[in-house]
């Protein structure tokens, strides 16, 4: 695909301010509390609820999320998916102050998949809480054809791989509040005749910053400390239906299923 016509969306930028509440914070607990790690008044992944873009409901596209073409270039592939990313933490962020978020495409590349054509466009974003720099953040979206999404691809891991630390089992209930939480309003997450019938998936797909939250405070928990440098992406799309074992080793934790599929992985250091 030619994605030379896109370049112009390199180097734009949106800026969004927020406040962190304690409101905040409670529902984030009452949502996540049995994966999040306690020993810090902000809980981590939060930045993930903060500095949200306020779409109207007349900007949205069919499934749910901003129109192209305003910040997100005009990709024309009509599926969305949250690929990866890395977070680095340089202060935490502060309880009832300001948080500013700032982010700026930095790159558009387009690759040959499996599936067909896929493009990546990278974001690149810093949380600010008063004049410090807290959290900056790459996310990697990648636009996609529809056809083969639901199918399972991914590979079983060797059996009894790492460390099984906790059962995730996400139910329509939490899905509705992590979309809450974070303003998502991606049909594929609570509509589940669409993303049944129009995005090919079996049933609801569980958000990958919902998996990436529950493994961040993973890292945490093994290492006694906010984790510096947080990187992770997505393996295998997967839906309700079954339990997310959360295993880790070494510096390593994941998502995976009972067969052993991976859904999302990740790597955590303090460089």
């Amino acid at each position: 695909m030619d994605t030379e016509p896109l370049k112009d969306w390199i180097g734009r930028s949106e800026t969004v301010r927020d406040h962190l509440t304690g409101s905040l914070i409670d529902r984030y607990r009452a949502t996540l509390d049995p994966y999040l790690w306690s020993d810090v008044p902000v809980p981590l992944g939060l930045h993930w609820c903060l500095g949200l873009a306020a779409t109207p409901m007349g900007e949205l596209s069919e499934d749910g999320h901003t129109k192209r073409g305003a910040f997100l270039p005009p990709v024309p592939l009509p599926s969305r998916m949250w690929a990866g990313g890395e977070v680095v933490h340089h202060h935490a962020l502060a309880l009832n102050a300001p948080v500013t978020r700032t982010s700026t495409i930095s790159d558009i590349t387009a690759k040959q998949g499996k599936s067909g054509d896929l493009v990546f466009v990278t974001v690149s974003s810093e949380f600010h809480s008063g004049d410090k720099l807290c959290i900056s953040e790459r996310q990697d979206i990648v636009f996609r054809e529809l056809s083969t999404l639901g199918a399972a691809s991914a590979k079983p891991a060797a059996q009894n791989a790492g460390t099984r630390h906790d059962t995730l089992v996400p139910d329509p209930v939490m899905l509705f509040r992590f979309s809450a939480l974070t303003f998502n309003s991606h049909r594929i997450h609570y509509d589940q005749q669409y993303a049944r019938d129009v995005e090919g998936y079996p049933d609801l797909v569980v958000h990958g910053p919902l998996q990436a939250t529950v493994l961040l405070n993973l890292a945490a928990k093994i290492a006694g400390r906010s984790p510096h440098r947080f990187a992770f992406r997505g393996v295998a799309p997967v839906t309700l239906g079954a339990a997310i074992e959360i295993r880790h080793d070494q510096d390593s934790v994941w998502c995976q299923n009972a067969d052993g599929i991976k859904s999302f992985v990740a790597h955590y250091s303090d460089e």
